[in-house]
């Protein structure tokens, strides 16, 4: 389904489902940034309170967790807004100009 890192490719290699009716858009990044987002301010938070370390450390112990979670969960996450589209039948708005 993918022909890159995050690119969905023209159609299936299998089937040859034309994939050009799917388009997650900005989904699977603010589902990613929330489901990562959360745990990791907590746990920076949490870490804060009970130790108190130098600015530094914060920055050498959470901005690569959050990077990597992030790289990890983006292209799955791409993938299952994809399939929903695909199994709900989404597509564009439509809106009726007759009132």
């Amino acid at each position: 389904m993918f022909a890159g890192f995050l690119t969905i490719a023209p159609s299936c290699e299998v089937c040859d489902l034309d994939y050009s009716f799917a388009d997650a858009g900005d989904g699977p990044a603010f589902f990613v940034m929330s489901i990562v987002g959360f745990p990791v301010v907590f746990l920076a938070l949490l870490m804060e309170v009970a130790m108190q370390p130098p600015l530094w450390v914060h920055m050498v112990l959470w901005l690569p967790v959050t990077v990597l979670l992030c790289l990890l969960l983006l292209r799955p996450c791409k993938g299952i807004l994809f399939a929903l589209q695909f199994k709900h039948a989404a597509e564009e708005a439509r809106f009726n100009n007759e009132h």
